[in-house]
C-alpha cells in the first residue's frame, strides 16, 4: 500500500513538473517574442516549431534529468529547500547544454538560444517555487499527524532514545514511534512517549502481529553479535532493517558513503565542495564577483593606496604568508595598516584593539575592512574564495592544530575574505574554538544561498571586532 501511494505521488510530481516546464517555456517565449526586453524581435520560427520541440525534446530531457538527479526520491528528512534547489539548478544547467546540442545536431540555427537561456532561468525559479510549496504542504499535513509512517525501534539505550527524541521533536518528518524492543526486564517501561513493547527475542512475533513501515536497529556495539538474527527476522516479513551505528558520534552533519568495489566506506566528514559541480559553481561565482568588486572598489583602493604612501614609510601592499586549501601556504594581500616591523615579530603577534603599531590610515581601513580589498586578487589567482574560513598564519596553525580538535577541517575548502564565523562576530581576538565551530558548520553545510547570505550580512552588518 505504501509503495503504491509512493508511485502515485511520484506520478503526480512528474505531471506537476511537466506543467511547470510548459509554463516556463510559454513565459520564455512571450518574453522573447512578445517584448523587446532581450533585443529586437525580428524574424523567428513559427510557434508550432517551439511546441514540437517542447513535446519531443524539452519535456523528455527535463524529466529524465529530474530522475537522474534524484528529485523524485522521498524527502521527509530534508529540513530546507536548499538541497532540492541545488539539484534543480544543476538540472537546468545540464538541460540547457543538452538542448543546445540537440539543436546543433538537428541543424536549427534559427531556433532562439536566448529563449532557451530564459527557459533555464525561469524553469529554475518556477521549479524551486513548486517544490517549496509541495514540501511545505507535506510538512504541514505530517505535523497534523497525517501521512505518517510507523517505526519500531529495536534498542533501549541512549542511542535509541536520542533517535526517538529527534523524531518527536520534529513532527514535520511524519514518523510515529510505535514502540521499542529492549531487554526483558525493561518491557512495559515508557520512554520518550512510547513503550518498550517487547524483548529482543520477541521480534519475530511482534513483526508477524503488527504492521510497521520501518524497523530501526539502534543497539550498542556489545550487542552487534545479534544483528544477523534481527535482520533475518525483518526480512522474513519483508521489512528492510535500518541500522543506526553505535559510532554515530564520529559522524558529521551529513555523512556520505563511497564504494571501493563492493565495500562501502563511510566518510565521516561530508564536504559539499568535494563535488565537482559545486566547486565549479563556487569558482565561477568567485571569479565574477571578484572582477565586479575590483571594478566597483577601484576608486576606494586608489585613494587608500595614495593615503598609505603619503602618511607612512613602507610598501602599499602588505604580503603575509597564510595557510590555505589543503594546508598549502600562500601570500595573502592586504593594504598595509601598520608601521613596517621585523618579519620575526609579526609571525606570532595578534593585532589588538589599540595596537600602537597601527598607522592613522591603518586604523581607519581596518575598522572599515578596506584593508582586505586586495584579497580579491588572491581570489582571481585561485588562492582564496570570496566566502570561506579565514586563513591563519603558519605559526598559529601549528599551535591551534595541537590544542583544538578538528582545527584542520577548515582547510578542506579554500579560505575566504569573509565567512560564517566573521558574520557571527568571531573576528580578531575572539574565541578560536567558537570560530572553528562556525568554520566546520560552513564546510559541512555549504550551498550558494549560504554564501549569498554571508556576503549580504558582511556588507550591511558592522563587526564590532574589526580593528
Amino acid at each position: 500500500m505504501i509503495k503504491e501511494n509512493q508511485r502515485k505521488f511520484n506520478l503526480l510530481m512528474v505531471l506537476l513538473d511537466a506543467v511547470v516546464i510548459v509554463l516556463s517555456l510559454i513565459v520564455s517565449w512571450i518574453l522573447r517574442f512578445k517584448t523587446t526586453l532581450f533585443g529586437p524581435i525580428g524574424g523567428h520560427l513559427p510557434l508550432q516549431y517551439y511546441v514540437l520541440f517542447l513535446v519531443f525534446a524539452v519535456i523528455p530531457v527535463y524529466l529524465i534529468l529530474y530522475f537522474s538527479f534524484g528529485l523524485y526520491k522521498p524527502r521527509r528528512t530534508y529540513k530546507t529547500i536548499f538541497s532540492e534547489a541545488t539539484q534543480i539548478i544543476k538540472v537546468n544547467v545540464v538541460a540547457f547544454v543538452v538542448l543546445v546540442a540537440i539543436l546543433f545536431i538537428l541543424n536549427q540555427p534559427d531556433f532562439s538560444r536566448i529563449m532557451l537561456f530564459l527557459l533555464a532561468i525561469i524553469a529554475t525559479v518556477f521549479g524551486i517555487i513548486e517544490r517549496f510549496i509541495i514540501r511545505s504542504f507535506l510538512k504541514k499535513i505530517r505535523s497534523d499527524n497525517r501521512n505518517l509512517k510507523h517505526i519500531l525501534i529495536v534498542g533501549d539505550n541512549d542511542l535509541a532514545f536520542t533517535f526517538a527524541r529527534k523524531i518527536r521533536n520534529n513532527p514535520y518528518l511524519g514518523f510515529d514511534i510505535s514502540g521499542f524492543l529492549g531487554r526483558s526486564n525493561r518491557v512495559g517501561m515508557e520512554i520518550e512517549g512510547s513503550k518498550i513493547i517487547g524483548a529482543f527475542k520477541d521480534l519475530d512475533n511482534i513483526l508477524e502481529n503488527n504492521s510497521f513501515d520501518r524497523v530501526v536497529l539502534a543497539i550498542p556495539l556489545k550487542y552487534y553479535y545479534k544483528i544477523d538474527e534481527l535482520v533475518e527476522s525483518c526480512e522474513r516479513v519483508g521489512i528492510k532493517a535500518e541500522i543506526i551505528p553505535d559510532y554515530i558520534r564520529y559522524f558529521p552533519a551529513q555523512p556520505s558513503v563511497d564504494m571501493i568495489e563492493d565495500i562501502p566506506i563511510i566518510n565521516i566528514r561530508y564536504v559539499p565542495l568535494d563535488d565537482s559541480f559545486n566547486r565549479f559553481v563556487k569558482y565561477l561565482s568567485d571569479y565574477i564577483i571578484s572582477i565586479i568588486a575590483i571594478v566597483i572598489t577601484s576608486p576606494i583602493m586608489l585613494i587608500t593606496a595614495i593615503a598609505i604612501k603619503l602618511t607612512s614609510k613602507g610598501p602599499i601592499i602588505f604580503k603575509q604568508e597564510r595557510i590555505g586549501h589543503h594546508g598549502q601556504p600562500f601570500e595573502m594581500y592586504k593594504f598595509r595598516s601598520m608601521r613596517v616591523q621585523n618579519a620575526s615579530d609579526e609571525v606570532s603577534e595578534w593585532t589588538t584593539r589599540d595596537d600602537p603599531r597601527k598607522t592613522r590610515v591603518g586604523d581607519i581601513i581596518r575598522k572599515t575592512s578596506i584593508d582586505e580589498l586586495p584579497q580579491f586578487f588572491n581570489v582571481l589567482k585561485g588562492q582564496m574564495s570570496v566566502v570561506g574560513p579565514r586563513p591563519e598564519r603558519p605559526y598559529f596553525v601549528d599551535e591551534f592544530r595541537k590544542e583544538i580538535p578538528k582545527y584542520m577541517v577548515k582547510h578542506q575548502v579554500r579560505p575566504g575574505i569573509t565567512g560564517w564565523a566573521q558574520i557571527h562576530g568571531c573576528r580578531g581576538d575572539t574565541s578560536i574554538r567558537k570560530r572553528i565551530e562556525y568554520d566546520i558548520e560552513y564546510v559541512e553545510n555549504w550551498h550558494m544561498g549560504l554564501d549569498l547570505g554571508i556576503m549580504i550580512k558582511t556588507i550591511v552588518k558592522k563587526n564590532p571586532n574589526a580593528y
